[in-house]
């Protein structure tokens, strides 16, 4: 991770004022960003499951958004591409609990929302993490160079933690949304 903006800052929605607009509400906005894509691009989004396994060791892993800790064992982890016509536009990855995810995944290569809402049940989502990260992984993954906005967050149901989602953005997103500034984040 590269740089982070306060929990508190994020969780209000105040986040970075230095993010225009467009950028904030992609990034802030507690709508689906698949739903975003989608409407972006005119193009479905298509996922590329990458993996679905057991997360064994979160405990272990420091990486991972503290939220994680706040959901029952066992626990799986879901990493996929969102991709929509030939652009590759944001990665994400969810951890959920294994009996949750069984009953909320059945098409592992659907968008998350389209399970989730398909009964047009109530879901509360709420934004906890913004960051920029780099990796050479994702900037082979995105064939441009970082670093890269990312964000998480939790879908809550029934006022109990479901699920919670990190995604990372493409700058290729700059074509719909305009330019986002990096560089002045990087010297914070």
């Amino acid at each position: 991770m590269i740089w982070e903006a306060p929990s508190k800052a994020v969780m209000s929605g105040d986040g970075p004022s230095q993010l225009p607009g467009p950028w904030r509400m992609m990034l802030l906005g507690d709508g689906s960003p698949t739903r975003h894509l989608r409407l972006l691009t005119g193009d479905e989004v298509q996922v590329q499951l990458i993996a679905m396994e057991s997360e064994l060791d979160q405990k272990q892993n420091s990486s991972l958004p503290r939220e994680v800790s706040e959901l029952r064992p066992p626990l799986l982890r879901r990493q996929v591409w969102l991709n929509c016509g030939t652009n590759t536009l944001a990665w994400a990855e969810s951890w959920w609990n294994k009996k949750e995810a069984d009953h909320h995944l059945s098409n592992r290569n659907q968008p998350i929302w389209h399970s989730l809402t398909k009964g047009r049940s109530e879901l509360f989502r709420e934004v906890d993490g913004l960051a920029l990260v780099s990796a050479s992984w994702l900037e082979q993954g995105f064939g441009l160079e970082g670093p890269f906005w990312s964000r998480h967050y939790r879908f809550f149901r029934q006022e109990k933690e479901l699920t919670v989602i990190r995604e990372v953005f493409s700058p290729l997103l700059e074509t719909w949304l305009g330019p986002v500034p990096r560089r002045g984040f990087l010297l914070e």
